[in-house]
């Protein structure tokens, strides 16, 4: 399965269009053979765009990971080092 990339998501969305204008043209001439596979790819353009953004939405929400800040990190300075040693 091909996985489409981001920056293909104007040209999907003039598909997209041109799907519904194909499909007003074929309900409107009677070509009811067009119109059952137009509105499957209707159908496969709508699902490849909400995938599109549903993966756009999952890049930009942050997830903490409960990894501490530098600030919360102990640190160790040399006077600690001297006096463990005996």
């Amino acid at each position: 399965m091909m996985r489409p990339e981001h920056t293909q998501r104007p040209r999907l969305v003039e598909i997209r269009d041109n799907l519904l204008d194909r499909i007003v043209e074929a309900e409107r001439e009677g070509w009811l053979g067009e119109l059952e596979k137009l509105h499957n790819r209707l159908s496969g353009a709508g699902n490849i765009l909400a995938q599109l953004d549903a993966e756009a939405a999952r890049r930009t929400h942050l997830v903490y990971l409960g990894m501490p800040a530098f600030s919360q990190i102990p640190v160790r300075t040399t006077d600690d080092i001297t006096a463990d040693t005996p």
